[in-house]
């Protein structure tokens, strides 16, 4: 796996993945929020309250320095926090009503722990091929 990983970067450029690996992190995890943010909004009553929501979006919102930073680390702890958002999305497309949302939510979250783990290895490796 390691050797085919390899080839695989030398094929296609490090520098070509490092850049789609992050473009494909900032859409999902902008696809994450949103859809977060709006299912905090569903489980609300008829008064508007911010807690749900922050409960919700907190975890992510923690992650932005590192996105931002495009430091290698913050990338790979966001990749295990999408993994809540997994299981999450998956006991949400077991409640009636909710199938469509969970399912989109745990296939949104799939995509940000892959292009977060992507990211991650493809950054590491840029940086230390540049440190050489």
């Amino acid at each position: 796996m390691k050797q085919w990983l390899t080839e695989f970067e030398q094929h296609h450029g490090l520098d070509r993945l490092t850049q789609r690996s992050r473009q494909c992190v900032i859409t999902s995890f902008t696809i994450l929020l949103l859809l977060v943010i709006y299912r905090g909004f569903l489980i609300q009553d008829e008064e508007l309250d911010w807690r749900p929501v922050l409960a919700f979006v907190l975890p992510l919102i923690l992650f932005l320095p590192s996105i931002i930073g495009q430091r290698a680390r913050g990338h790979a702890w966001l990749a295990f926090v999408s993994l809540l958002y997994v299981i999450q999305g998956v006991m949400l497309a077991a409640l009636p009503g909710q199938t469509g949302h969970g399912i989109l939510e745990a296939l949104v979250s799939l995509l940000l722990f892959a292009s977060c783990m992507a990211y991650a290895r493809f950054r590491s490796r840029q940086q230390r091929q540049a440190g050489h």
